[in-house]
């Protein structure tokens, strides 16, 4: 897995913070524009949000670039919907050359199973390269290509919504490869906009775990990791 901030709002944390000025103030947008400095910025931004308005975090966008994740976790990504997506595409993407597959540590770990699912991976190329050799359109024949198969993805979420993905997705119950992904995104923002995201993670951050009775039980271990992150 690669994930790579491709783009982001110049200045976000400076263009939220202005945002936000504006809301609770009869100055014009040039003249709050002059009146904000780096202190500034930091000290309001963190009341602002304390006090939940966070509408104003949706002025600040990032798009990122992740390679090599499997169908399985493309779909869950998805399904938030308060984003954009552009995905490699298997209709117009031939996969006539051996497709990459991500397969998972508990199959890895265990020689005798990895060899099996590598056999099923390598029949289940064979079967597609001869559908498309014998002109059934890629478009069909993709649908014999397993879950794990390796996908690219584009992505852009404002910074309220990547907060709430942060909050679902960094979870210990999260399925695993999505939560890598998610820890792997907020770090990188961590480093453009550490107030708006100094806090991101799991529920569990700032408050009892969402999960309830499905609690992880490694609450603290958890908060330690997403501190220090």
């Amino acid at each position: 897995m690669k994930v790579t901030l491709l783009q982001h709002t110049p200045e976000p944390e400076q263009t939220v913070a202005l945002a936000a000025r504006l809301c609770y103030s009869p100055a014009a947008i040039d003249e709050l524009r002059e009146r904000l400095s780096g202190a500034d910025i930091s000290a309001f931004l963190d009341k602002i949000m304390s006090l939940g308005h966070h509408s104003v975090l949706e002025h600040a966008s990032f798009t990122f670039g992740i390679d090599g994740i499997s169908r399985a976790t493309s779909h869950q990504l998805v399904r938030h919907r308060i984003a954009s997506f552009s995905q490699q595409s298997q209709r117009y993407v031939s996969h006539t050359d051996r497709f990459e597959a991500v397969i998972p540590e508990t199959i890895t770990a265990r020689p005798e199973l990895l060899a099996r699912f590598e056999e099923q991976l390598l029949a289940l190329h064979q079967c597609y390269r001869d559908l498309v050799e014998a002109g059934v359109p890629a478009e069909d024949a993709r649908y014999i290509l397993p879950n794990a198969t390796e996908t690219k993805i584009i992505v852009t979420m404002n910074a309220r919504e990547l907060r709430h993905f942060f909050e679902l997705r960094c979870c210990e119950r999260a399925q695993w490869e999505i939560r890598a992904m998610a820890i792997e995104m907020l770090g990188i923002v961590k480093a453009v906009a550490p107030v708006i995201f100094k806090d991101s993670g799991p529920g569990c951050l700032t408050g009892p775990c969402p999960e309830g009775q499905l609690c992880c039980g490694k609450t603290s271990e958890v908060r330690d990791f997403f501190r220090n992150l």
